[in-house]
């Protein structure tokens, strides 16, 4: 079964992967990533607009690739709280008539961080310049970089897929 990750960025095509592989391991998957827009700013700044971010990749998707079988948006973003500023991802996957969703767990990023995203710069670029890295979006992350690589951006979106899929193996009481 074909499944489009609305995303050419091989983290998001490596958690899809392995997600879907975990749920459904009797099964085989063409995964194939695609670039859409997602309709949302290049640096999501609330939960809101990381979760449309996230929805309108998977719409997206669906509509430029309709004879896949899933489509998954995956959108990362901040979010500036009382105690911080939050960083996570939201996970969409859509099927011909299912829809699921999940949110990665939070964790709050460090004062230099937040300073240069605050002056317009996405996580990634902020990320990089202060852990003097050079695409870490694309590998693990600001938070690959802030667990020394215990956790990176492929296994903590990974999870989430899983969250997202809930509604597909559960479709009885979904």
């Amino acid at each position: 079964m074909k499944v489009i990750v609305a995303s050419k960025n091989p983290v998001k095509i490596n958690a899809t992967q392995l997600g879907f592989g975990q749920v459904f391991p009797n099964e085989r998957f063409d995964i194939e990533g695609i670039a859409v827009p997602s309709g949302v700013s290049d640096q999501p700044m609330t939960n809101g607009e990381t979760l449309q971010g996230a929805k309108n990749r998977a719409e997206q998707a669906k509509i430029e690739i309709p004879e896949a079988g899933f489509w998954v948006g995956i959108e990362g973003g901040i979010e500036e709280t009382v105690e911080g500023m939050e960083a996570f991802a939201w996970v969409v996957i859509l099927a011909k008539n299912q829809k699921g969703q999940s949110r990665t767990s939070t964790f709050f990023l460090p004062p230099k961080v937040r300073t240069l995203v605050l002056q317009g710069a996405e996580l990634g670029h902020a990320n990089d310049q202060v852990f003097e890295d050079h695409n870490s979006k694309q590998k693990g992350g600001a938070v690959g970089s802030l667990t020394n690589g215990l956790l990176g951006r492929t296994a903590y979106y990974e999870q989430a897929v899983i969250l997202a899929l809930i509604p597909f193996v559960k479709k009885e009481i979904y």
